[in-house]
C-alpha cells in the first residue's frame, strides 16, 4: 500500500467513527440513556474538556516518546477498550466518568492522522485533499449505517457500530505503516530541536490563526451536539436525519476532494473570511427558518464553516511551520479549536437550547462573525 493510499484508508476508518460520535453521542444519551439534553449536555462538555487537555498534553508527550504508528495503535486499542465500559447499564455519575475518559483517548486519534499527514506532505508531497476526502467518505458511511440501523433496531445500535469501528480502526493502524511515521522521535530532529511552545506561539501570525480556527470551529457546537435532536424533535425519522447529515459531508468531499486545486492561489485570509461568512450565513437561516427543508440547504454551507477553515490551518503548518513544530501545532489544534471551544460552547448551547431549539444554532454567531472581523483587521499585518 502506498503512502497515500494509506493516508487515505487511516482517514477512512477514523472519521467512520467519528461520524458516530459526534453527530449521535448526544443523542445516543438522551434517548438511550434517557438523560435530558442538558443533563447530556454537561457529560459531552466534560467529555470534551478532557479531550481538549488530553490533545494539548498528552498526545505531544506520547509523540516525544513514541512514533506517530505506534501511537495511532496504543490510542485506537484503548478507545476500544474503554468503549466496552458503555455496554452495562451505568448510573449518572458513571456515565459521566466514563465518557470522560473516553473522550479523554479516542479523540487523540485525529491529530495522531492530522500529523502523519503533515509529516507526508513535507516527505512525499502527497494531495492532503485527496486523502481527506476519504475522511469524509467514512464518516458518510457511519452516518448512513447509522440512520438505517437506528430504523430498524433503536438507538442501542449506535454503540454496537462504534465498537465494530474501533476495532477496524485498531487492526488497521497495526498494519505497515510508511517509513516517515514509524520513526522514532529519536531518528528525528525532535531531540535536537525540543518543541518550545512559547516559540511555537511566537511563529509569526500563529496565534491570531489559532484564534481564527478556535472561534469557526467551536461555532459548529450547535450543530454537532443537538443537529441529530433537531431533526428529531421535527419529526424526520432516524434513516431521513442520516441522509440529511450526510448532505454536509457530500459536499464536502467534493470540496477537499478539489481543494488543492481549487485553494492553490488563495490566500489564507481569504479562506478564513469565506469560512467566517459561510458559518454566519449558516446559523442565521437555521434561526430563522427552523424547518427541516432550510436545513438541508443550509448543509450545503458545511464545506464553508468547516471544510474551509480547516484546509487553511493545515496549508498554514504545512507552508509555515518547520517540521518539529507540526506535531504540536495539530495537538494544540486539537485541544483549542477541535475540543474546547466546542465544549465550553455546548453548555450554553445546550441551555439556549432548553428555551428554543433555534437559539442554540443563533448563539454560535457569537463566534463566526468576530472571527470575519479579526482577519479583516489582521491580515495586513500578519499578511497571510
Amino acid at each position: 500500500m502506498n503512502n497515500q493510499r494509506w493516508l487515505s484508508m487511516s482517514f477512512l476508518v477514523f472519521f467512520f467513527t467519528w461520524g458516530v460520535f459526534l453527530p449521535y453521542w448526544t443523542g445516543w444519551l438522551t434517548i438511550e440513556k434517557g438523560l435530558s439534553v442538558t443533563a447530556a449536555s454537561i457529560i459531552m462538555g466534560a467529555g470534551m474538556i478532557a479531550r481538549s487537555l488530553s490533545t494539548f498534553l498528552v498526545f505531544p508527550y506520547l509523540t516525544r516518546k513514541m512514533s506517530l504508528i505506534r501511537v495511532m495503535r496504543w490510542i485506537a486499542f484503548s478507545a476500544l477498550i474503554l468503549a466496552l465500559l458503555y455496554l452495562p447499564d451505568s448510573s449518572y455519575m458513571i456515565l459521566l466518568v466514563i465518557t470522560i475518559l473516553f473522550s479523554a483517548v479516542y479523540p487523540m486519534i485525529l491529530p495522531a492522522v492530522e500529523s502523519g499527514a503533515s509529516v507526508l506532505i513535507k516527505t512525499d508531497h502527497i494531495h492532503y485533499g485527496k486523502s481527506r476526502s476519504f475522511g469524509s467518505v467514512g464518516y458518510t458511511v457511519a452516518l448512513l449505517i447509522i440512520g438505517a440501523a437506528t430504523s430498524i433496531w433503536a438507538e442501542q445500535v449506535i454503540l454496537y457500530i462504534m465498537i465494530a469501528g474501533l476495532a477496524i480502526a485498531t487492526l488497521f493502524f497495526m498494519r505497515a505503516a510508511p517509513k516517515a511515521l514509524q520513526l522514532h522521535p529519536l531518528q528525528t530532529d525532535t531531540v535536537k530541536r525540543p518543541v518550545n511552545i512559547k516559540s511555537l506561539f511566537t511563529t509569526k501570525g500563529f496565534a491570531i490563526i489559532l484564534l481564527l480556527v478556535i472561534l469557526l470551529q467551536g461555532a459548529h457546537a450547535s450543530y454537532y451536539n443537538f443537529g441529530f435532536i433537531f431533526l428529531d424533535d421535527l419529526g424526520v425519522n432516524g434513516f431521513t436525519i442520516g441522509v440529511i447529515l450526510n448532505v454536509a459531508i457530500l459536499f464536502e468531499i467534493v470540496f477537499f476532494t478539489r481543494a488543492d486545486k481549487w485553494l492553490a492561489n488563495v490566500r489564507i485570509s481569504t479562506m478564513f473570511l469565506i469560512a467566517g461568512i459561510g458559518s454566519t450565513t449558516r446559523w442565521v437561516l437555521i434561526f430563522l427558518f427552523p424547518y427541516t427543508s432550510v436545513f438541508v440547504g443550509t448543509q450545503l454551507l458545511h464545506a464553508a464553516s468547516f471544510g474551509v477553515a480547516h484546509f487553511a490551518f493545515i496549508t498554514y503548518i504545512s507552508q509555515k511551520l518547520p517540521h518539529h513544530h507540526i506535531a504540536a501545532a495539530q495537538g494544540i489544534y486539537a485541544a483549542f479549536a477541535m475540543s474546547l471551544s466546542t465544549a465550553i460552547l455546548t453548555f450554553p448551547g445546550g441551555y439556549l437550547y432548553d428555551i428554543s431549539p433555534r437559539l442554540a444554532f443563533l448563539g454560535m454567531i457569537t463566534c463566526s462573525v468576530p472571527a470575519v472581523i479579526i482577519v479583516l483587521l489582521t491580515r495586513k499585518k500578519y499578511a497571510y
